[in-house]
Formats: structure tokens, sequence, C-alpha cells
């Protein structure tokens, strides 16, 4: 109410639909590159702040100068600015224009009842070729006699649209379908129909190297619970990294800035400070980028990861580009980790490198760090430290819990890279080097 008396003093415009979007996905757009990247520091140092505090809660000594548990170094910035992102995800709902089979992104929330499917041509952040996929998408479900699923319990059936692409000019397309009580011969057509659009038709000009589709009742499925299904071309795109080839399935993890990412592992290698002996243990792997790309400074790669498909992509990739040190296991990482390490033996340093979703690690994750002695040095990858990460950064660094079976020597943060993988908007990557 406040703003919008403010505006109706000042006779300010409403901003427009475009704007609002571009305000709520790339908040920082409007200012100049050096002044999102200070932005970004500064937000970084109130986490570090934060986390100090919590520490001396925990009566542990972390202040160090500027009320931080760790020195700061500037935030690294992102090789490309504009249209660096390699993976978008449209959701398909009402437009502005109350056009039910907008294919957008999101401006409003649930809780006001006011969310609205804004198209995202204008933002800075995405590539053109997203761009062009979505909206062609959107022109073959106009075309659809089809609902769009707005909400589950009320039909419809085109849902959300992914699309991923690669320096090299693959462009992959996953289109989620709810089949509601459609019947197989009726997907079928369906299938065809979205195939030959974009094969034959006005989607051709796409150019996709793969088209998915999948049949889905839930807001999110993985490949386990409802499989891609590839309706024309091929199975995977590819991505060159660090001077290696990776090759990236529909669902698996895969840093959106691609340029930003090789910044980011290549700093990863250094802070790693391996010798030719060192095992490095690569926690939520992924496609094995962070591993792979650092193999051949270290004696062997161990890599953890979820996503069984990003796991046989890891295999591929370690195969493909003849690096033979490297082992890759699929599962949980607090089922597969603890296993791993309970029984180590091995007299070669083990450095560990985490890259967990938002959610962070599961504590069983952490315990297991904490427990092995081996482990002296740990690198912690986080795209939302103020997060859950939070919670594990202080899990690792607590003084020993025989209650909760941590009973391993703690951690102690001894530096913070912030690094730029999301220009405009306000996330960074940050790097925290954990030293015991």
């Amino acid at each position: 109410k406040g703003k919008r008396k403010a505006r109706e003093g000042c006779s300010l415009p409403e901003p427009s639909w475009e704007e609002r979007l571009a305000n709520a996905v790339t908040p920082l757009w409007r200012l100049p590159y050096q002044e999102q990247l200070q932005v970004k520091y500064e937000s970084q140092r109130k986490i570090l702040q934060t986390l100090a505090s919590r520490l001396e809660e925990l009566g542990i000594d972390a202040q160090k100068p500027g009320g931080l548990c760790c020195p700061l170094q500037p935030v690294v910035p992102s090789p490309i600015i504009n249209g660096y992102r390699n993976k978008s995800t449209f959701s398909v709902n009402r437009g502005p224009d109350g056009n039910p089979k907008t294919v957008g992104l999101y401006v409003g929330t649930g809780k006001a009842r006011n969310i609205v499917c804004v198209k995202a041509n204008h933002l800075e952040n995405m590539p053109p070729k997203h761009k062009q996929v979505a909206q062609c998408y959107e022109e073959f479900i106009c075309r659809s006699p089809l609902d769009s699923c707005i909400l589950f319990h009320t039909g419809g059936h085109w849902r959300e649209l992914v699309v991923r692409t690669s320096s090299r000019g693959h462009t992959m397309a996953i289109i989620t379908f709810h089949p509601q009580e459609l019947g197989q011969e009726a997907l079928a057509t369906q299938k065809a129909l979205l195939k030959e659009f974009f094969t034959c038709g006005p989607g051709a000009v796409c150019a996709l190297t793969s088209l998915y589709f999948q049949e889905s009742t839930m807001t999110r499925c993985s490949h386990e619970q409802s499989p891609y299904q590839l309706l024309q071309g091929e199975p995977h795109i590819f991505e060159e990294l660090c001077g290696l080839k990776f090759r990236i399935s529909p669902d698996a993890f895969f840093q959106v800035n691609t340029a930003g990412a090789e910044v980011l592992y290549q700093a990863v290698g250094k802070l790693c400070q391996t010798t030719g002996d060192t095992v490095l243990l690569d926690i939520c792997c992924g496609t094995g980028t962070i591993g792979l790309s650092l193999a051949h400074q270290v004696s062997k790669v161990i890599g953890v990861e979820v996503v069984e498909k990003a796991i046989e992509d890891a295999k591929w990739n370690a195969a493909f580009n003849g690096i033979s040190n490297c082992e890759f296991h699929s599962g949980k990482a607090e089922a597969v980790l603890p296993q791993l390490l309970a029984s180590w033996e091995d007299a070669r340093p083990l450095v560990a490198v985490v890259n967990p979703s938002r959610a962070g690690l599961h504590y069983r994750v952490v315990r297991a760090i904490r427990n092995c002695r081996s482990i002296r040095r740990l690198l912690y990858i986080s795209c939302k430290p103020e997060g859950e990460a939070m919670r594990n950064f202080l899990e690792l660094c607590c003084p020993p819990d025989p209650r909760k079976k941590l009973t391993g020597e703690p951690f102690a943060p001894v530096l913070a890279i912030p690094f730029d993988l999301f220009p405009h908007t306000v996330h960074c990557e940050l790097v925290l080097l954990f030293t015991r």
C-alpha cells in the first residue's frame, strides 16, 4: 500500500508486466555490472558475519577482522554477463491478457492469488534460443485442442517446458504433460503431433538436437518415477568444459553458467592444494564435472550422486575423455558416504569437495566427513549459503558431541571466495574453504 501511495503521489506509472518479471527474476538488471558485484560482496560479507556470530554462540572464537569468520575475497566476475544461462524452465499458465496457454515465468504469489505467467523475451540472463523454443511451444499448445494444466485437479494437460543448450550449439527441449484420463492411443497422437511440429512444422526453426516428453502427475518427477521419452533426435547434448567433453542427460545437474563454472572449477583446483597422491572426494558430483576436471592432478577421484542418469553420464564422460582414475557411486550421499568412509584406511591424503543443492547436506553426510580423520581439507560450494548450508557450516565447526555421534575434530573456515555465476540476480556461488 505504501508503495502504491508513493506512486500515486509522484504520478509514477505502474511498471509493465515485463518490468515486473525482470524485477522478480533479475532484480539487479538496472545496475552496471561492477555495482552488481559490490551488492553481492556486501551480501556475502553479512553471511560470513552471521556465521561468525553463530560460531561464537557455540563457544568458538571465530571473529576475524570486520566481524567475519574468515577472510572474504572480492566476487569473481562472470566471463559472460548476458544470455549466460544454459538451462531455463518455463511454466504454462494464464498470462496478463488472460491467455491460459501463456508460456513464461511467474510474477506474483500463490498466497496473494495474483500469479500471472509473463513471457520472458526480455530477460537479460536468458539466451535467444531459450526464448525461441518457448515461443514455439506456446504456438503449438495454442493450436492444440487440449487445455493447459493450470491446477491438477481441474484437468488440462500441457505443462512445463525445460530448455537446455550448450556452447556447441546443441538444444534439448523437455515437455511435461499431465495425462489425466487419456489412453495410450490419445497420448501417442499428442506425441506424434509434437514431434511433427518441431521437425516439419513452425517449431523446426528451433533446430532441436533432442526433444523429450514426460508424462507426470506430480509437480516434479524424476526419470525413475516417470521416464523421459525421447521423441526426436539424440538422447544427450554435449558441452565442453576445462578442455573436456561432457554428456548431459535431461535431468542431470550442470552449472547453468558454463563459462562461469570453468572459472569456478579452476579456482577449486588451486584451493584443494592436491598432490600426486591425493584422493579427491566429489560429493553431489552431478555429471562429474568437478572431479573429472581435477582428475589430472590427483591419484584418484571418488564421486557420489543421487541422480542415476547423472552417474551414467559421469562414467561415460570419464571413459570418453580417457580418464581412468575415477569411480562414481549412485545413491543418496547419506547412504553411500558413511559406508565409503567408515572403513577408510587409505594412507593417501583425502580432500573433499561438496556441491549440494539448496537443501544442503544431510546430517549423516556431515557426520561421516567429520568422523573421517583423513579429511583435513574441505571445500563447500553453495548457491545459497544463508539457507540450509548455514546449518551444515555449524555442524562442521561445532565441538564434538558424542550424543549426536559427532566425534571427529571440528573444521574451521579459513577462506571465502564468491563467484558470480548468476549476473543480474542477487545470487552467487560461495566457496568456503574449511581445514582442521
